[in-house]
């Protein structure tokens, strides 16, 4: 596969999955933003938090690398464990994200979709961008986006009672890349286990 060809697959992936979370947010009840999402963030702050997969692509895209820190997806989660462990900060962040939506979250996040679209327009292949783990080829970046999107779109549908299937395509990398960040941490063993029937995943066990 060429160098085109991944781009032009990842970037329509991408968009599949924004678009995705636009359209769950849309279905959302603004009334119940205080209720539960996920761990210590109300519904608010998770949506916030999954908006951070729009906002960091606008955000990166403007600064451009000359260098690669993180070559690959599993790269960079592999580097934000090591270097980033503080959930605490993570935590806020999203509580930030959630107020960042204003009084009309579901056009901040249609307007957001859009911005990283047309971000994105005209990019050249093979383009690096500055991530919060250094430099990285942006089609790397957007699988680690695509994954977040799938994830928290899942985790919002859990804790509002609504029905979200991810599409196919975008469903498939997020589950690749989670298998590779399990290979690429060790688990692989322990992962395949579980999806045969063998034994259980150990508790607490996560890839992110």
């Amino acid at each position: 596969m060429g160098t085109d060809a991944f781009r032009s697959e990842s970037f329509a992936r991408y968009l599949v999955a924004a678009a995705d979370y636009v359209d769950l947010v849309r279905r959302v009840d603004m009334a119940s933003l205080d209720a539960p999402g996920l761990g210590v963030w109300d519904l608010r702050a998770l949506i916030g938090h999954t908006s951070r997969s729009l906002v960091t692509v606008i955000e990166y895209i403007a600064r451009p690398a000359d260098q690669i820190a993180a070559p690959t997806a599993v790269d960079y989660y592999r580097i934000i464990a090591e270097s980033f462990p503080d959930s605490d900060a993570v935590a806020e962040r999203g509580r930030q994200a959630g107020a960042a939506l204003g009084d009309d979250p579901v056009a901040a996040v249609v307007e957001l979709a859009d911005r990283a679209r047309r971000a994105l327009d005209g990019l050249p292949p093979g383009y690096v961008l500055t991530t919060l783990v250094g430099g990285m080829p942006l089609e790397e970046y957007l699988r680690t986006r695509i994954f977040e999107l799938v994830v928290h779109c899942l985790d919002i549908a859990r804790a509002t009672g609504l029905r979200f299937e991810p599409s196919r395509d975008t469903l498939a990398d997020a589950v690749r890349l989670a298998a590779e960040a399990a290979l690429d941490a060790g688990h692989g063993g322990a992962l395949l286990l579980a999806l045969t029937g063998r034994a259980p995943l150990p508790p607490g066990f996560s890839i992110v």
